[in-house]
């Protein structure tokens, strides 16, 4: 994945909590609050969370069927979809929307991912009424007009050829997910290409809304100061009466691991520098070993003091920085190692990277660097992940995803707990080095040569519309 993961990549990590009752994060651990679940007679799933420490409420709001139900040749819809639903919705347009959020000196915003579109919102606790109502107008009554659509196609065609000219780093994912899931929905882009945008018409949205959202995919988390009997209530009124949607949930079966090499190289001629990634198949959410994967991630490329970014900018100089990570989707998604250098340091800084994984999978990690690792884990997760956005999202995902409370609360315990050998055992997470698939951005007449060395190349162009060949 790139530098800019995905919203479920991020929340696979970033799971909310209120706090840690007594001792040590590490020791005491991290439990979620105690949530109330109310199933509306549509279908609807209602989580609350009151809270009264702060006076204000948060949302998050997914509707189930994100990227992945994008229709072939039309990558993007979900996203333009997404961006479209607040721009103007039941009696506001654009404008209008825009000043009953600000007004209120509250926030609101849509997104998509893979798996569903995605509304996050907060509001002072005395506004949670308008919140809900303007949830409820943009997810129920988007307004949905042209000149919106096309300004909002417009910007997403541009931000595309903008990043190819200016910073391809922002890129270097998607050409990467085509690469390694070439003919799998996981190759897809989320955001669309410049080829697939152009395709996409207003009417395509709509069929999209009416195919792809309804009650019975809504999972709504509300966290905050508010009280419950009247939120449910509201929330009833506001969204009980909203029909099924009427397609089908997109599903994916697992894509298997690649074997060999294989180079996609793309050519930005006169680019002074090389972007490249490095990546496999890996795993899935639901890893038993994903506390020991992470201990793994986190001591190889996952902090400033990592294997990779001590070696390849550290020691070397070759890089302002190096980073490994894992994606963790329903089904296998990547594990990488992404970094950028000089144009004529090219081959220096793939060979490094190359053996500094397989110093990885030769001589494992040692006990001070678990423990490091650990402490750093632990260090993370609790300060970035306690306030009411991040508990009413990080509810939300464990519930689209089916997973137990267990994912989140025993989760630093599972970090503490790991052992030698299972640390050892989770190295596996990363490929061999003799099976990755490399993406290269970079000047091609410079770096063509070198690149052979790697295993075959495959060319295309950066100004090709699309990010595969």
């Amino acid at each position: 994945m790139s530098f800019l993961r995905s919203l479920t990549a991020t929340f696979a990590i970033a799971l909310a909590v209120f706090g840690v009752t007594g001792g040590s994060a590490m020791a005491a651990g991290i439990r979620l609050p105690e949530a109330q679940t109310v199933v509306l007679d549509n279908g609807a799933t209602l989580i609350l969370v009151p809270r009264k420490d702060v006076p204000m409420v948060a949302a998050t709001a997914l509707v189930r069927g994100g990227s992945l139900a994008d229709p072939a040749g039309k990558e993007g819809s979900a996203d333009l979809l997404a961006s479209l639903l607040a721009q103007g919705a039941g009696t506001r347009d654009a404008l209008a929307f825009a000043q009953a959020v600000d007004g209120a000196g509250g926030s609101l915003s849509i997104e998509s991912s893979q798996n569903a579109i995605v509304a996050e919102a907060q509001f002072l606790s005395k506004d949670s009424g308008l919140m809900l109502s303007l949830l409820a107008d943009a997810l129920l009554r988007p307004r949905m007009e042209q000149t919106e659509f096309d300004k909002l196609r417009q910007r997403a065609i541009a931000g595309i050829a903008t990043a190819k000219d200016s910073d391809p780093r922002r890129l270097i994912g998607s050409y990467l997910d085509a690469w390694l899931f070439r003919g799998h929905p996981y190759g897809r882009p989320t955001g669309g290409d410049e080829t697939s945008l152009a395709t996409i018409n207003l009417g395509d949205l709509q069929a999209f809304r009416r195919d792809q959202m309804g009650g019975d995919r809504l999972i709504l988390v509300i966290a905050g100061d508010f009280d419950p009997a009247t939120v449910t209530a509201q929330v009833r009124a506001e969204f009980g009466s909203w029909a099924r949607a009427s397609g089908s949930l997109p599903t994916v079966a697992a894509e298997p691991k690649q074997h060999g090499r294989r180079v996609l190289l793309v050519d930005k001629p006169g680019a002074t520098q090389t972007y490249f990634a490095l990546a496999n198949i890996g795993t899935t959410r639901a890893d038993p070993a994903r506390a020991a994967q992470d201990i793994v991630a986190t001591a190889f490329g996952g902090r400033f003091t990592s294997m990779l970014n001590t070696e390849l900018r550290v020691k070397s100089g070759l890089t302002y920085g190096a980073r490994a990570g894992i994606d963790r989707q329903i089904q296998p998604g990547s594990v990488d190692i992404t970094t950028f250098t000089k144009t004529d340091s090219t081959r220096a800084a793939i060979d490094m990277a190359i053996a500094t994984l397989d110093r990885l999978h030769h001589d494992g990690l040692d006990a001070a660097t678990q423990q490091s690792a650990k402490n750093y884990i632990a260090g993370q997760f609790a300060p970035k992940l306690e306030t009411g956005p991040q508990i009413a999202a990080s509810l939300a995902w464990l519930t689209l995803y089916g997973e137990p409370r267990s994912y989140v609360d025993g989760y630093l315990d599972a970090v503490a707990a790991a052992t030698p050998e299972q640390i050892a055992a989770a190295r596996d997470v990363f490929p061999d080095s003799t099976d990755l698939t490399i993406v290269v951005i970079g000047d091609a007449a410079k770096i063509r040569g070198l690149l052979k060395a790697y295993g075959p190349v495959t060319e295309m162009r950066l100004s090709d519309p699309r990010f595969t060949p």
